[in-house]
């Protein structure tokens, strides 16, 4: 019975992936709708097709495939009949107003014909990510295993907390385009403190949240102070640090975007922008669709580090 359940669960992105796929061949484009080169919606759809067709066969012989596709058939199918909507509404029907709303495959051309400056803004973005996220995740994690292990520490840094963390790092760029003498080293800082107040409050949090008895047995056992804050404490606390990570990589997505406006000369967020200066919505819908794809890669790293580090807390956090 189990065994039916499943293979019907696994059938279900294939009715709403045919069915996409003849509305969008025997639907003409909308007249409204400026025409794309190609049918690029309709290639899109035909690959996920035989992709998804190639899953559903090697899940026959691979349990985590065949596991995998039948807890995510139902979604699948939902999502695919929400695309088709869109295309429907949008590209066939043109129901909005089509300068702010481009058909899916004028969207969908902007990769190969856009790909070389799209491929530079994600090195540039992703240079800027880097070395932002390193600068304030590694003062977020001194800052908290600090506050978590020094109560001195505490008192002076809690108040400051309190009061610069809940600002958003984007409100801080008239101060800090006057403070730094080039514009990236302001975008650096602004990610930096985007990631910085997650890390230390998650950090700090989940030392504090250690149960004091993990302490007493180190002691016992003649264990140092370092020891007891990277052998006992750190370790303890794991969880809550990859959960401020979660909330840092978020922040930082965020911050990404205002930071490369302040004078930034390449990046998804200076893209962004200029594209939109430049009424071109359907490279716009492009770069936040590459933007969000991205975000979510990361984040399943970050995750998946998790669960690697931490094998007996697999699956108390799950993305």
């Amino acid at each position: 019975m189990k065994n039916h359940k499943n293979l019907v669960q696994k059938l279900l992105p294939y009715p709403a992936l045919i069915l996409t796929l003849i509305l969008d061949t025997a639907i003409p484009e909308s007249p409204r709708q400026v025409a794309a080169g190609k049918p690029y919606f309709q290639y899109l759809i035909s690959m996920i097709l035989v992709l998804y067709t190639v899953l559903f066969l090697l899940s026959f012989i691979w349990k985590k495939a065949d596991a995998r596709l039948a807890s995510r058939g139902a979604f699948l199918c939902g999502l695919t009949l929400f695309i088709c909507g869109i295309n429907l509404i949008v590209s066939k029907y043109a129901l909005l107003p089509v300068l702010f709303f481009p058909s899916l495959d004028r969207i969908l051309e902007v990769y190969p014909t856009d790909w070389k400056l799209l491929l530079k803004c994600v090195l540039s973005s992703g240079q800027l990510l880097i070395i932002g996220f390193l600068i304030g995740g590694a003062l977020g994690f001194f800052t908290g295993v600090l506050i978590g292990f020094s109560k001195k520490a505490s008192y002076w840094i809690q108040p400051f907390m309190k009061f610069i963390g809940p600002i958003p790092a984007t409100s801080w760029s008239p101060l800090v385009l006057s403070l730094f003498t080039t514009t990236y080293q302001a975008a650096v800082f602004m990610v930096a403190l985007a990631v910085w107040f997650p890390i230390t409050l998650m950090t700090s949090s989940g030392i504090a949240n250690v149960q004091n008895a993990y302490f007493e047995v180190s002691q016992t056992l003649g264990a140092g102070k370092w020891t007891q804050i990277f052998r006992v404490g750190v370790p303890a606390a794991m969880p809550s640090i990859f959960l401020g990570i979660f909330y840092a990589t978020c922040g930082s997505f965020t911050t990404l975007v205002t930071a490369e406006l302040l004078g930034a000369e390449s990046g998804l967020g200076w893209y962004l922008d200029w594209q939109k200066s430049m009424m071109l919505y359907a490279n716009v819908y492009a770069g936040l669709i590459l933007m969000a794809v991205i975000c979510a890669f990361v984040l399943t790293m970050v995750f998946r580090l998790k669960d690697h580090l931490l094998v007996w807390q697999k699956g108390v956090i799950k993305w």
